[in-house]
């Protein structure tokens, strides 16, 4: 009992230590960029136009703060949150270590979405829709591919994954073979490798309780999926209803992952790897890992979209980079955990 209030007291303190360092990446994210913001300036902006008592910044300072970086602050520790708390979800609810949150078609399914949009014209929050749509369309279809097979199996769940994500990037290959070279394929291909330049607070707010709701009700069912992970038979015998905990999680993550995919593009690795990390800082408990979780994405998310914005003068997608850190991150957790995978 003292042993399990120690490791309660130690989650809770780690999850404070998190929040206190992503408080510090948002003073800093807030500072940094092409036009350079002392922290006083920032959280002065920040302050009086929240509170509305005003201040001796600059109208410069005031949107760049408020109109650009403010909002895509916000949606990187969004997605960053979602992604990682889907990738736990996804992780515990089939058991491998090697699902994503986009391995049912979520994220194919939203390119897709986008790209239709681009092709009609289409920007800011109408391509949200349009890929938010997509993506559920997608995971649709996966889902529904075993009921008609009358399977609960969840291997084949995954195929069925597999075979819809594989004709959704057949879909989007078509889709860029047929679109403008100078102006769409050029839009197609920089949404689907991930960004926050264009983000604006109407299109967080649009998508905010798909990501808030299914984030609260996937915390209050993270006991049931700890039950979950204990295999079948024994989830039985302690009164779990197998196929309802599942599909609601499936769901809330499935929403969750939609809704950050749909303001940012595809974004890789988080999902994957932030779960792993957590895991190792605060143990398997879902109760305490999905939190946990979420803080890392969050800060990882932020910091990234923060060194892509200023690392040159050119604006680098962030799926670039967290490729270029979660690969070999990845890596090194698979060495370090290999005898507990095999």
């Amino acid at each position: 009992m003292a042993t399990n209030s120690k490791k309660n007291f130690y989650a809770v303190g780690f999850d404070l230590l998190l929040l206190a360092i992503l408080a510090g990446c948002i003073v800093m994210a807030l500072c940094s960029g092409k036009y350079p913001i002392t922290p006083k300036e920032s959280l002065d902006v920040l302050f009086g136009e929240l509170f509305h008592k005003g201040g001796s910044y600059s109208e410069m300072t005031k949107n760049v703060v408020m109109g650009l970086r403010i909002p895509r602050i916000t949606a990187s520790i969004l997605c960053g949150v979602m992604l990682a708390m889907s990738g736990v979800a996804y992780q515990s609810i089939f058991k491998n270590p090697l699902i994503s949150p986009d391995f049912l078609g979520v994220s194919n399914g939203a390119c897709i979405g986008a790209a239709i949009a681009i092709l009609m014209g289409l920007g800011g929050i109408y391509l949200s829709g349009f890929a938010f749509l997509g993506g559920i369309l997608a995971v649709s279809i996966t889902v529904l591919i075993p009921t008609i097979l009358k399977s609960e199996s969840n291997i084949m769940l995954v195929l069925s994954g597999v075979i819809v994500g594989g004709a959704m990037s057949s879909i989007l290959g078509f889709i860029k073979y047929v679109a403008d070279p100078e102006t769409e394929l050029a839009a197609i291909t920089y949404w689907t490798m991930g960004s926050f330049s264009y983000v604006t607070m109407s299109e967080i707010k649009s998508v905010i309780l798909t990501m808030v709701i299914p984030m609260i009700i996937l915390f209050g069912m993270s006991w049931w999926l700890d039950i979950l992970s204990m295999g079948e038979s024994e989830a039985k015998s302690l009164g779990a209803n197998i196929k309802l905990i599942r599909n609601v999680a499936i769901a809330c993550a499935t929403l969750m992952t939609a809704s950050s995919v749909c303001i940012s593009g595809t974004i890789g690795w988080i999902g994957l790897v932030i779960p792993h990390f957590a895991r190792m800082c605060v143990g398997p408990n879902n109760t305490k890992l999905i939190p946990t979780a979420g803080l890392m994405g969050g800060i990882f998310l932020l910091l990234v979209d923060t060194i892509t914005r200023t690392i040159s003068m050119a604006e680098m997608p962030v799926s670039i980079l967290t490729g270029l850190i979660g690969a070999p991150f990845y890596a090194v957790l698979l060495y370090r955990q290999r005898k507990t995978i095999s």
